[in-house]
């Protein structure tokens, strides 16, 4: 691996930093103390920056050499509401709280990338644009980025996530779809309640909404090609007040994930169509809500050729994967990716000799190889300085 010493000088700070913030976690919306850590590093850096909302920090970087094009980096913050079951010395001091997804790491490699990129202001024109976003997690950070403008004549943007299913010292930079879409859906049915022994009397709300389990599994079997790609999942059904009445009410809380915005648009309205259909059907009302919480990730083939280009200047091309599997996971960084040109780099930290890194994200035990962070902390710095050069 060819990094440079630029970027090794800093490796004690890294792993300093993505210890600080790991002992130190927040859930979305609450990154408070995350942000203010954010801050102070920037203002040691003496890079410019303000809040984004009340916990997302935006930094800039102006090259000196005068105006040119613009280039946005990404780095997520929030943790998890899960105990941190490792038996480390950065353990999380938040009980309930844990970086068990890797933002940690993160928010480290981006401060330190930036650093890098404050100190090499006199080499290039344009500007760096840099994102702390919060709440990744609950897909509600990215578009308070986009709403502020942030996006306006960038270039490129990119961002990396860790992924404890790949090998550290290999990195995929894939074309094309990565992450599925995310959408949040409840439906509320309301029937008629009556004493069971006289079901004709009412509307049986727990009935009809079985109904509709049943059904909207009817969106991906018979309504979507075999070829695409597509979830429907329910993970909430509530009804009823006594085992002798028949439920008034019924409440369904569920999640769509596509993989292109056409399919995701025909999935949600099938959602809504079979829903009413059935209600109709057994004289029920429906009121459907919607959540988008992230549209689907899907990385720029440019982008991605030129991160391969630089990407290679760093490892042997042999560790850098093209056509990484898809993930049902969603990731709001597809907020940007609607708005410009880019590309969301995985980078491997999995390493056999500790075990906690072979661990699925968002698991107690997880934790990553923090060598590994040298690579993403060098391919925010040369990325952005191939696209400004």
């Amino acid at each position: 691996m060819n990094i440079c010493q630029e970027v090794l000088n800093e490796k004690s700070l890294l792993v300093q930093l993505r210890r600080h913030f790991h002992q130190h976690p927040e859930v979305s919306l609450k990154e408070f103390e995350t942000c203010k850590k954010i801050e102070e590093e920037l203002d040691r850096f003496k890079i410019s920056h303000r809040r984004v909302g009340e916990t997302g920090v935006y930094a800039w970087i102006d090259g000196k050499l005068g105006e040119g094009e613009i280039v946005a980096l990404r780095a997520d913050i929030d943790a998890l509401a899960m105990d941190d079951l490792k038996d480390v010395d950065y353990k999380s001091q938040n009980n309930g709280v844990c970086h068990a997804c890797g933002h940690d790491a993160h928010t480290a490699t981006l401060l330190v990338a930036s650093k890098i990129l404050k100190a090499k202001e006199n080499e290039f024109k344009g500007q760096i644009r840099i994102f702390f976003q919060q709440a990744e997690e609950i897909g509600q950070g990215g578009r308070l980025f986009v709403q502020e403008g942030l996006m306006k004549d960038v270039k490129r943007v990119f961002g990396v996530h860790v992924a404890s299913s790949i090998d550290s010292g290999k990195i995929s930079i894939t074309a094309g779809p990565n992450n599925a879409s995310c959408d949040y859906f409840k439906i509320e049915i309301n029937g008629k309640d009556a004493h069971v022994s006289t079901p004709q009397k009412g509307v049986d709300a727990l009935y009809i909404a079985s109904q509709v389990v049943v059904n909207l599994q009817s969106i991906v079997s018979r309504c979507t090609d075999p070829i695409d790609t597509v979830v429907v999942g329910i993970g909430v059904l509530k009804a009823g007040t006594q085992y002798n009445i028949v439920a008034k009410k019924a409440e369904i809380e569920g999640t769509t994930r596509c993989f292109t915005n056409e399919t995701r648009e025909k999935t949600n309205q099938r959602v809504i169509d079979i829903t009413n259909g059935i209600c109709d059907i057994y004289g029920a009302k429906a009121n459907i809500t919607f959540k988008n919480y992230a549209s689907p990730l899907i990385n720029d083939e440019q982008a991605c050729l030129e991160a391969y280009q630089v990407c290679k200047k760093i490892i042997d091309e042999k560790n850098i994967i093209t056509n990484n599997e898809k993930s049902l996971g969603a990731d709001d960084f597809a907020d940007f990716l609607e708005q410009a040109q880019g590309v969301y780099c995985f980078l491997g930290t999995k390493n056999k000799n500790n075990p906690n890194t072979c661990v699925a994200q968002h698991n107690g035990y997880f934790d990553l190889d923090e060598d590994a962070l040298l690579l993403s902390c060098q391919m925010y710095v040369d990325y952005a300085l191939e696209i400004l050069k």
